[in-house]
Formats: structure tokens, sequence, C-alpha cells
């Protein structure tokens, strides 16, 4: 028998009482704030002793980055499974539609799909917190938001792409495209939203959706017919 041990893995319990203690994190973050939130009542909502939550992830501060980080991931898992939806390969258009009209349809399609996630609360707490808490923890601006948005900017510029390359849009920069796009979306509805403080309804979300790529395609909307097989 060899005398070398195997590395142990984090049992099925402790990752999920970890996962139960950054989703508490987050919850009482967002509710109290940083400096008001306190760690006896992250070990309450998780259910667990307060020493937990220090055995699993440290002090306050790391606490706190740590829940800020985790539900930045679970933000951008949504928002990249709903750009993987995306259909940008060649496909389902009316016979006699211009490219420009596929292309708006189908723009509106992930428009508001992105705008729901946007809307959601995750991540209107998740941007709340992120301004709050910008001075004391400046190191979460790329964790929250550069990484992530990093992330967005490029699938959307891959779907894109393959839009120009079908004659859908026209030639173009397909990162700056998508960071135009994701512009015409997200500035609006934080200022309809008051930064998710107010309700939008649903005939207003589809409203900013539709302009959001009634715009883009003034710039980027291609002006020649594709050619059809």
């Amino acid at each position: 028998m060899s005398g070398t041990s195997t590395p142990k893995t984090p049992s099925r319990g402790r990752i999920d009482k970890r996962q139960a203690i950054l989703s508490a994190a987050f919850t009482v973050f967002a509710q109290r704030g940083y400096a008001r939130a306190c760690m006896e009542e992250i070990a309450e909502v998780a259910g667990v002793a307060k020493h937990t939550v220090y055995n699993h992830l440290g002090d306050k501060q790391n606490v706190f980055r740590s829940a800020m980080e985790a539900a930045a991931d679970d933000v951008m898992a949504q928002n990249l499974a709903v750009v993987d939806l995306f259909p940008a390969e060649s496909g389902a258009g009316a016979d006699n539609a211009t490219p420009q009209d596929d292309a708006s349809d189908r723009l509106e399609v992930l428009a508001h799909r992105l705008l729901l996630r946007c809307c959601n609360e995750q991540s209107w707490a998740l941007r709340r917190l992120l301004y709050a808490e910008i001075t004391q923890f400046p190191d979460l601006l790329e964790i929250v938001w550069g990484r992530g948005a990093s992330r967005l900017k490029e699938a959307l510029a891959d779907r894109l792409a393959r839009l120009a390359l079908s004659g859908r849009l026209r030639p173009c920069d397909p990162a700056e495209a998508a960071e135009h796009f994701l512009a015409l979306l997200t500035g609006p509805m934080e200022a309809r939203s008051q930064l998710g403080t107010r309700a939008v309804p649903e005939a207003e979300i589809r409203q900013v959706a539709q302009s959001a790529v009634r715009t883009f395609l003034q710039a980027y909307g291609a002006s020649t017919p594709a050619a059809r097989a």
C-alpha cells in the first residue's frame, strides 16, 4: 500500500453549508447594508452557529466579498444562459423578411430576456450593494462588474459577429456593438426602475427592449438583402 495519501475533497454537506451561508449573507447585506449587517443574523438566516460562519469564510469583510462574488457569478450565469439561447445561426425568418426584420425579431427576444434577468431582485440588490460599498471595497468593481460584464460582452459579441457574417447586421466591431447593445438596455432600465426600487410593468419592459433594438439597428442594421440559398 502506498504511503502517499489522496487529498480530501470537501464533503457535500460542507459545500451545501457554505452555499447556505453565502446565500444568507447576501440576503442580510442586501437588506441591511454592510455596516448594519451582523454575523449573528447571517448565521441565524443560514441556520448555522456563528462560529460556523467564521470557520467557513473568516471575518465580516471576507464574508461580504465572498457573498458578492457568489451572487455575481449566479447573475452572470443567468445572463450567459440567455445569450446561449440566442438563435444567431441561419433560421426561422419568414421567406419575405428582410435581413433587418429578421435581426430585429431575434434581437427583441434576446433584449426582453436579458431585461427580465436585469430586473430580478438579485440583480438589483447586487448593483445597489456595489454602488453603496464601492469606496470601501474598490476591488469588488472588477470582481462583480468587470469580470462578469466582460464575459457577457464576449458571449454577445460572438452572436453579433455571426449575424454580421450572415448579412443580418452590417460589418462591424462585434465587441463594440455588444457594448452598445447592453448599454441601450441597462441604462434606461436603471433609470425607469430607480435601481430596482420601482416595479417596471411587463409592457414597459417590452417597450424598452423594442426601443433598444430599434436604436441599435439604426447604427448596425444591414442595408442590403442577405444572399438567399
